[in-house]
């Protein structure tokens, strides 16, 4: 052992009676028996193989020859953890010129491992026998191992690529099933391939981690399932979370046009096949790859492919309610609510009413619910029911509760026909918002429904205090934010710094954010009376949702099935044309006015508000039968559509005093519905007034002009 750690050649000075060099060691290990008497007797039940490699090793190596002491005694240091040592001992190994011999041996040991007749023996002179390349393919895998504890990946990544270099330099189509499990040389080999971009990723150099994972991956190296899915696993990590763009090698793009264009279609495109492969009963389950792969679709938007995979999991990986609750997310990320919230109605109905109570599922519930005010009930029993079931320790899922529960309130409030029931839940909309704000102090969003729902309730000062208390928080970097303090700035009848404010947020603001400014821009300019400066607002953002239109459509690819920023510029496109049709109205520009308004009606013919403007556009031309089919269109495609049940209203004042009983019987209908139009209640006025009930005339017009005072350019909601 002194000799070989001094870096002597080892050798015995006589022959020694019982010869057992490291390799015939190796071969004892693995069921071949070496006598300690002066002759070698191999028995008949070990095969030719082994005889054959039996006799070439022991006719190769009659002592311990240098290598192998050193890889023994390196081995032995590196068990106790002494890694400099086992450095220093391995370090003398010469890797540089054994590896050629190494590929030698593999290629011919492996081409010779073949069943032959019996007594067909013959001795491969000068060539390594597989144990002894297994012995030193161990010595160079401890080699980079030792490296690595001590913190030289590089180094030990560049030690571990030898060993992968040299079996692919012996076996370029890979490993072949003849080389069987009684070779160590396939599992040192294995533990390369695995630990090689483990290595890189640790050194830093992530291009190199994923080369060497590929590596591992395109051609068979005998990997067993569990072994190869981990290794397809972490390059699907890698691909996904290094942060470098690792395109495909040209000579690996086989496929195609289908050939995976990025990182995140290559590890989207591992984990289906790691998928497949537990659907198939060939791996185990992981939860991880369900998570990673959750992950990469969610990123490119393919929500519904996601759901498709949570419902051909096996069962008994999730349960009803878990697998019920990330369904829901699934199809809410793609715009599916009303299916998400019959997947969450199922988590809070009867068949689970003895299982655990789903915490998140009445959460998301009731987050749901607050974005539309017909499920505004629905919310109010989630919210609730998710409010008894949270820690009050947990201040942050108290606080979110109840933010949904005072949303869910307002919209329940305004959907209310009662005005008694309107009031109350007025009241607990602003006490859920309140105890909401005092449990999660730190969400900007509290700040935000607060100064909605005081404009809503026209406390102007409340809502613009809590309105900029939620732009400071966000930093200004909020396009609804400026939005809603624009609206509360005009509903003070400041249209000038509500234009200032908007012009301001412009230039802060995305661009989704940006259209939207741009259209109350134009409203606003309506308001103060210029409509050639909203006239060429308007064509700047008919002028930026084409340009966006030509510019996917020129790069298009086939991605998310639902895309929430063209749904949103197509409404814009079409409230915009409206809006022009108004103002052409208003300056009796007729044939512009019925272009603009057919333009809108190509992108949505169905709509209450472009019936309203050709309503209007009649009613504005003296056509009052006309007007009143186009309002009768609009209220049968939404019945409590308010503009076009007041506008009906001052057509039929119009036709005469016989058709005044059913004006207002529309006129109270609108003001049911929505309490705070003024130009309802100044038509009620006016038909008081020609019913000769001036007193009941002049309280009408009152409220009319108080209502008209705190109101905004648009609605608030």
């Amino acid at each position: 052992m002194l000799c070989a750690c001094s870096g002597e050649q080892f050798k015995f000075e006589e022959p020694p009676q019982s010869p057992e060099s490291l390799a015939t060691r190796d071969f004892s290990a693995s069921g071949l028996s070496s006598r300690t008497t002066g002759d070698w007797d191999l028995g008949s039940k070990f095969d030719d193989i082994q005889v054959d490699e039996a006799e070439s090793t022991l006719k190769e190596a009659l002592s311990l020859n240098y290598e192998e002491a050193r890889a023994l005694l390196g081995r032995l240091e590196f068990q106790r953890g002494n890694f400099d040592a086992a450095l220093q001992v391995f370090q003398g190994i010469d890797i540089r010129n054994l590896t050629p011999r190494m590929a030698k041996a593999i290629v011919e040991r492996i081409r010779h491992r073949k069943p032959r007749v019996k007594g067909d023996s013959y001795v491969m002179l000068n060539v390594m026998s597989l144990h002894s390349v297994s012995l030193l393919t161990e010595a160079i895998l401890l080699k980079a191992r030792s490296l690595g504890e001590l913190g030289r990946f590089r180094e030990a990544a560049k030690e571990c690529k030898v060993i992968l270099d040299t079996v692919e330099l012996a076996l370029p189509n890979g490993m072949p099933e003849e080389i069987g499990e009684d070779c160590k040389l396939q599992e040192m080999f294995h533990k390369a391939l695995e630990l090689l971009p483990i290595l890189w990723t640790k050194a830093g150099y992530l291009e190199e981690a994923i080369t060497a994972y590929r590596r591992a991956l395109i051609k068979p190296w005998n990997l067993d399932p569990e072994r190869l899915a981990g290794v397809q696993k972490s390059l699907a990590c890698t691909l996904l979370y290094s942060g470098v763009e690792a395109s495909l090698p040209p000579q690996l793009q086989v496929w195609g046009p289908t050939t995976p264009k990025n990182n995140t279609e290559e590890a989207i495109l591992l984990l289906l096949i790691l998928m497949k492969k537990v659907a198939l009963n060939q791996i185990k389950w992981d939860s991880e790859v369900m998570d990673h792969l959750s992950y990469a679709l969610s990123v490119i938007g393919q929500f519904e492919l996601l759901a498709n995979h949570f419902e051909q999991a096996l069962p008994g990986l999730y349960g009803r309610a878990e697998r019920w609750y990330l369904l829901a997310l699934c199809y809410s990320a793609c715009g599916q609510n009303e299916e998400a919230l019959n997947l969450l109605k199922k988590v809070a109905g009867c068949s689970e009413a003895k299982n655990k109570p789903h915490f998140l599922s009445f959460l998301l519930g009731a987050k749901l619910c607050s974005l539309d005010t017909v499920h505004a009930h629905e919310g109010i029993e989630f919210s609730r029911k998710a409010i008894d079931l949270v820690s009050d320790q947990c201040e942050h899922f108290m606080g979110q509760a109840h933010k949904f529960l005072g949303v869910c309130y307002s919209g329940a409030a305004r959907a209310s026909i009662s005005d008694s029931e309107r009031t109350v839940f007025q009241r607990e909309s602003l006490n859920s918002l309140n105890h909401a704000a005092l449990n999660g102090k730190g969400d900007p969003e509290v700040m935000f429904s607060l100064g909605l729902e005081n404009a809503v309730q026209r406390n102007l000062d409340a809502a613009f205090s809590y309105t900029m208390k939620y732009s400071d928080m966000v930093a200004g970097s909020s396009g609804h934010g400026w939005k809603l303090l624009a609206l509360v700035v005009s509903a003070e009848q400041r249209f000038n710094d509500a234009e200032a404010i908007v012009d301001f947020a412009l230039d802060e603001a995305g661009r989704r954010d940006q259209l939207e400014l741009l259209r109350l821009k134009a409203v606003l300019q309506i308001a103060q009376e210029h409509p050639k400066q909203a006239i060429e607002t308007y064509r700047m953002l008919l002028a930026s949702v084409q340009a966006q239109r030509n510019s996917k459509a020129k790069n298009f690819e086939q991605g998310r099935t639902f895309d929430p920023e063209a749904i949103l510029e197509r409404n814009l496109e079409k409230e915009a044309w409206r809006d022009l049709a108004a103002i052409y109205t208003k300056l009796s520009l007729w044939p512009d006015a019925e272009i603009c308004i057919n333009k809108a009606k190509l992108i949505e013919f169905y709509s209450p508000q472009s019936w309203h403007t050709t309503g209007t556009l009649f009613e504005a031309q003296s056509k009052h039968k006309e007007a009143l089919i186009s309002f009768s269109v609009s209220l049968s495609i939404e019945p409590d559509y308010v503009p076009s049940i007041v506008s009906t209203a001052e057509v039929l004042m119009k036709l005469g005093t016989g058709s005044l009983p059913i004006a207002r019987s529309f006129l109270m209908n609108a003001l049911r519905l929505e309490p705070t139009n003024h130009e309802a209640w100044l038509n009620l006025g006016m038909l008081s007034k020609m019913e000769g009930s001036l007193q009941q005339a002049a309280e009408f017009f009152q409220a009319a002009y108080e209502l008209r005072l705190s109101a905004p350019v648009q609605s608030f909601v």
